[in-house]
């Protein structure tokens, strides 16, 4: 099951037993959490109070912040596998065309930093300088007493200077453009370069082409087809009244921000679509899966909270995929399974029609972990983790046989 932390968790070492982890959680006294380097932590799940308590260790060793994710899967009645996934720095979303001509932002200039701790102070340039250049001494006063920040890099970042070809920017001031959400020159780029790589990779992620019919209208084309269609984007409210905007799409929606609200205009929110994103990074969305959130009108972080229930569900069809595989690896090769013995050492984390398709799945090629007997039992047929290598063995050796392109008029090679 997947888990985003947040502020509180952090703050008490806990985590909420929220509706969909109940199950997973069934009764309340010690446990036992084990992260991806095996470390062992005692947790006790409490169901009164609705947590599980003991984190703090697992956070501070992870190094996990706001909006990280534990991915959790239930080994054993009372003990659990835990996976961290934690989340890359955002980088600010670029401001509207009106907003750059306002007074520049804060710039957050580190003071200390130590492994766990960052202290930072906001620097405030006054009205009336050059936009993008450094201020000059005594221009720059403390807008906040300096405060800790956590969630720093381990390692310091070093700074380096190059010699600068004649007319390109100084680096301080490609830094306060980037700190103040203005997108650097670039040629032939009608889009802030954060806003065209978020597109490009959620159409990379789920199967879209895009295309930019114009500098303020993207469009994510669906090639499925009679199951194919068409959604355009624009990318500023004035793109609704452009001439390539009356060209037509199956879907359209305006690219807004969760506060704002356009009478009778379909929207994509900025928030979701960093949701989608993360969404589709976790779990694979295909433009089939996104058509009926195109076609409601409004997709936001409501819609995007209804596809992460999908995405949560893929997981947890996985994590039972390997709740079994790690059970069956604690039985000798060339031993019998089982069911009912099996669905018992299981316990709740896998229901008995999910076990059965689970075991279906592994009689079948490429697995061929199992032989079905009569009776209702299986023969397992080698040591899992013999098994598993195979696997590994047969998958890299498609993987690198794909990464060959095929010479014009050459068969392709037959897979072993």
């Amino acid at each position: 099951m997947r888990y985003i932390i947040t502020r509180p968790c952090l703050q008490e070492g806990s985590l909420r037993l929220v509706k969909y982890l109940e199950s997973t959680f069934p009764e309340s006294g010690p446990a036992q959490f084990v992260d991806d380097r095996g470390r062992e932590y005692a947790v006790q799940v409490d169901r009164a109070a609705g947590r599980v308590w003991g984190l703090r260790a697992l956070y501070h060793d992870g190094n996990l912040g706001v909006n990280d994710v534990l991915m959790i899967t239930t080994l054993a009645p009372g003990r659990y596998q835990v996976e961290t996934i934690v989340k890359p720095y955002a980088t600010p979303l670029p401001p509207s065309r009106l907003d750059q001509d306002r007074t520049p932002e804060a710039r957050r200039v580190v003071v200390t930093a130590t492994p766990h701790v960052r202290e930072v102070r906001l620097e405030q340039p006054l009205p009336g300088g050059p936009r993008g250049a450094d201020p000059a001494p005594g221009t720059v006063h403390a807008a906040a007493a300096s405060a800790p920040e956590t969630r720093t890099p381990l390692v310091p970042v070093q700074e380096t200077r190059a010699a600068q070809a004649p007319g390109t920017p100084a680096p301080a001031a490609q830094a306060a453009d980037r700190s103040e959400g203005r997108p650097l020159p670039r040629s032939a780029a009608p889009l802030p370069s954060r806003l065209e790589d978020q597109l490009a990779e959620l159409a990379g992620l789920t199967g879209y082409r895009l295309t930019f019919p114009s500098p303020d209208i993207a469009r994510l084309s669906a090639e499925l087809g009679k199951h194919g269609y068409t959604v355009q984007l624009a990318l500023t409210a004035a793109a609704v009244r452009s001439p390539a905007w009356q060209e037509g799409a199956d879907y359209a929606a305006l690219l807004t921000t969760e506060a704002e609200r356009p009478q009778g205009q379909p929207r994509l929110t900025r928030e979701a679509l960093a949701a989608l994103i993360e969404h589709a990074r976790l779990a694979p969305l295909s433009p089939i899966d996104l058509r009926g959130y195109w076609q409601a009108g409004n997709l936001d972080l409501e819609s995007a909270a209804s596809i992460s229930e999908l995405v949560g569900a893929h997981l947890a069809q996985r994590g039972a995929f390997s709740f079994v595989l790690l059970t069956l690896a604690a039985q000798p090769a060339h031993s019998l399974v089982s069911v009912p013995r099996l669905a018992e050492r299981l316990g709740s984390g896998v229901n008995l029609a999910e076990l059965h398709s689970i075991l279906d799945t592994l009689t079948r090629t490429p697995f061929l972990a199992l032989t079905p007997l009569p009776g209702g039992q299986y023969l397992l047929r080698g040591d899992v983790r013999d098994l598993l290598t195979d696997l590994a063995e047969y998958a890299d050796g498609v993987r690198r046989r794909v990464r060959q392109p095929l010479a014009a008029g050459r068969a392709a090679p037959t897979l072993a």
